[in-house]
């Protein structure tokens, strides 16, 4: 297997797009996944390397990357040790970083041996989830698209509503990283960016356009983004695939970091899934 890491595309924004490929070099045209972590995250998270290698394994040319504005850096992707960019990262920043990526693979030249460019699935986690949604609806080399545990509605997310008055006079406001302890600053342009394109980030609308294959998966024992959003989302697309992952929590019973050789049974069930849905 062929794992390159730290790879950087130079996306629409100020700050490096940090990517990782995972592929067997075979020489052979295969499918493309492309992965968007979640709120708070990053490509390293968990056990996130060891899916995208269950990704490759099974024949995928794998991509996943940190959000330009995620809070990591080139020289440290892990974790957030750039709180200014977190504070400065919106909706449609990872929009365009997705794009960008998707471009990236699209015109590569290093891999064109390797992968097949008319074959291009997305699949995001939480937040994540979200931004896959939207932009499988407005990029049509999206061929397939997966959410795991997404929200259904960025309007509604306290990051949009909370202590909004405040945050207006201020012009930022904090939140806590339980994991890390950080108070992570969200500046006042995330608001009035949302704002700007409410209609571009209405997730609803874009499921009910899709006209492509959808699979949702989600935890039944989720208490970061509610079941009842995925039930949502399976419900503004009548030909999506639902699954629901017993005993599974937000991340799926996995955490970071994660030292175990193997996933969780919940993660390889998510996996299998996956795969199965994008070998169609």
């Amino acid at each position: 297997m062929k794992i390159l890491k730290n790879s950087i595309i130079q996306g629409k924004h100020s700050k490096p797009i940090v990517t990782d490929v995972f592929y067997k070099e075979d020489q052979q045209p295969k499918k493309v996944v492309v992965f968007c972590h979640g709120y708070k995250g990053f490509k390293d998270w968990g056990a996130w390397n060891l899916l995208a290698e269950t990704f490759a394994k099974a024949g995928f040319f794998f991509i996943k990357f940190n959000f330009s504005h995620n809070g990591g850096t080139a020289v440290n992707p892990i974790d957030f040790p750039d709180l200014e960019a977190f504070g400065n990262n919106n909706y449609t920043k990872e929009l365009d970083d997705l794009e960008s990526v998707i471009d990236w693979i699209a015109t590569n030249t290093t891999y064109k041996n390797e992968v097949d460019v008319n074959d291009i699935s997305i699949i995001g986690h939480s937040r994540g989830g979200g931004i896959v949604l939207l932009k499988a609806n407005e990029d049509a080399r999206v061929k397939k698209v997966i959410s795991l545990a997404s929200v259904c509605d960025f309007g509604s997310r306290g990051t949009i509503t909370d202590d909004l008055e405040n945050w207006k006079r201020t012009g930022v406001k904090y939140v806590l990283n339980g994991r890390t302890k950080q108070n992570m600053p969200h500046f006042y342009q995330f608001y009035l960016d949302f704002k700007e394109n409410e209609t571009r980030l209405n997730i609803q609308k874009a499921v009910a356009n899709l006209k492509i294959p959808q699979l949702i998966i989600h935890g039944d024992k989720d208490t970061s983004v509610s079941l009842d959003e995925g039930k949502k989302i399976h419900t503004w697309n009548g030909e999506s695939q639902l699954e629901i992952i017993k005993n599974a929590d937000h991340v799926f019973n996995v955490s970071h970091p994660w030292y175990k050789e193997n996933m969780s049974k919940e993660l390889e069930e998510v996996a299998a899934l996956c795969v199965s849905f994008l070998k169609k």
